[in-house]
């Protein structure tokens, strides 16, 4: 539809909303197209002048309203601040795209977490009504152990599969990024380096930051940090600590080879570091199932993470921390100072959920789930936006790691930022690639979650993508 029909729309709407008055909903975007027979693009166009223009505002999954006037404020002079708080370790740019929450109808393809038809909603509120039912389990109302509730830490053990692990290794976190965020301050000091690969998850990289840490980058060569490129960023920065993701890395998709572990914990072992292992995706393998390097490691050096978080509900936000010795002893103390306990009730329907036979069977439609978003993104982009490559198809996890063309039509270098701010402008929500990377980015990147959004959106969030990548 041409800018005309997007005009029309937006009188409209300053119509209705001046009779229907603050607070009002507005029609939904499916209800416009259909009444204005025009695409969503044209309606999203004209819903964001509005929203420019102060008139309306979204509200993320209920809808779009017209706006209230604001309310009046008193404000004091908040720029002595400037000076009492010193440089920031990280800024408002720290939090990465994929926690930003963003207007009604907007196709989310930028999100860290599935969308709630894939994941056991069912059984988690079986879970909940067992757990309150009759008094339920009583050590989920009461105090529980700062390490976590015993049979939770044994579970995680036992679903490891690999020997010589102790239920008492275990310790249990709010969700993996309170895991990251203790482990690294337990760790290492400020001003201390830490090792990552480049790209990798931006928590990672915020929460290092967060700690004062010196992140030291290495380039993934064949999936992997070689292990050369670990060894001379050992020995150079004198770090103690690194940070992997062996498996289904966010945001690539990369899975390093049997003999990229072993050369990777020979390093390891050599310059005597630990290995933080963020096995985010454990519940997300699709085409191969690989075992956590911590599997191959007996001296301690790997410390394992492991977050049922993505895989559950993000309301039941539960990790497992295994790691051995003095380092064990060290995050026990640092999650203890931070959070005291979790919450023994999410301790207790997580348990619920995971123990019970119904979770491998959910298991095995999650993969054939992710397996058909997946395809589905791929083939759309192929046709849809061919400018657009997939360099490798992911054979887990929720990602696509899409390259952008180096240049636009008109020959100016291709900004990801400046994609996905279009993107979004015209109703399709993305990550660009900078964020994710710890230095300067190596090339035009963009993240897609192919588990955020169903595929029968797909190829209309194509069509968005491929006119943010070159507009008319």
């Amino acid at each position: 539809m041409s800018d005309d029909s997007s005009v029309r729309i937006a009188s409209h709407l300053r119509s209705v909303a001046a009779e229907r008055g603050p607070g009002a909903k507005l029609p939904s975007t499916r209800e416009l197209a259909a009444r204005f027979g025009a695409g969503p693009v044209t309606v999203q166009r004209a819903l964001a002048r509005l929203v420019a223009e102060g008139v309306v505002e979204t509200r993320s999954g209920a809808g779009t309203y017209v706006r209230r006037a604001p309310r009046a404020t008193v404000s004091g002079d908040l720029s002595w601040q400037t000076a009492a708080l010193g440089p920031a370790r990280s800024g408002p740019s720290a939090v990465g795209s994929t926690m930003r929450s963003v207007p009604h109808d907007t196709i989310a393809l930028h999100g860290g977490y599935p969308d709630t038809t894939l994941l056991p909603m069912r059984e988690i509120a079986s879970a909940f009504t067992r757990l309150t039912r009759g008094g339920g389990r009583p050590e989920a109302f009461a105090r529980p152990p700062t390490a976590g509730l015993p049979d939770l830490r044994r579970w995680f053990v036992d679903d490891l599969d690999a020997d010589d692990w102790r239920d008492s290794d275990a310790l249990i976190t709010s969700g993996g990024q309170a895991a990251l965020v203790a482990t690294f301050g337990a760790l290492a000091r400020p001003g201390e380096a830490i090792v990552m690969e480049s790209p990798t998850y931006w928590g990672a990289i915020a929460a290092a930051r967060q700690a004062g840490l010196v992140i030291v980058p290495v380039p993934r060569t064949g999936g992997a940090p070689s292990a050369a490129d670990l060894d001379a960023a050992f020995a150079s920065s004198g770090a103690r600590l690194a940070y992997v993701q062996p498996n289904f890395a966010n945001p690539t998709g990369d899975v390093w080879t049997a003999a990229q572990r072993e050369a990777v914990l020979d390093v390891v072992r050599a310059h005597r570091t630990f290995l933080v292992e963020d096995d985010w995706a454990h519940d997300f393998a699709m085409d191969i199932t690989p075992r956590p390097l911590v599997c191959d490691d007996t001296d301690g050096h790997v410390i394992y993470i492991r977050s049922l978080t993505k895989s559950l509900s993000p309301t039941v936000r539960v990790a497992g921390v295994l790691a051995r010795g003095p380092a064990r002893a060290r995050i026990g103390t640092a999650l203890t100072v931070s959070d005291l306990y979790v919450s023994p009730v999410l301790q207790a329907v997580a348990l619920d959920v995971v123990a019970r036979p119904a979770w491998r069977s959910h298991l095995h439609r999650l993969a054939r789930a992710l397996q058909g978003r997946r395809d589905a993104l791929v083939s759309a982009l192929a046709v849809g936006a061919p400018m657009i490559e997939v360099p490798a198809v992911p054979r887990g996890g929720l990602n696509l790691w899409a390259a952008l063309p180096a240049n636009t039509a008109d020959g100016t270098p291709t900004d990801p930022g400046l994609v996905a701010a279009r993107a979004l402008a015209l109703g399709v929500a993305i990550s660009p690639g900078p964020e994710w990377f710890p230095t300067e980015p190596t090339g035009p990147f963009i993240r897609l979650n192919f588990a955020a959004a169903g595929p029968e959106r797909y190829d209309e969030a194509v069509a968005i993508l491929a006119a943010a990548v070159d507009p008319v």
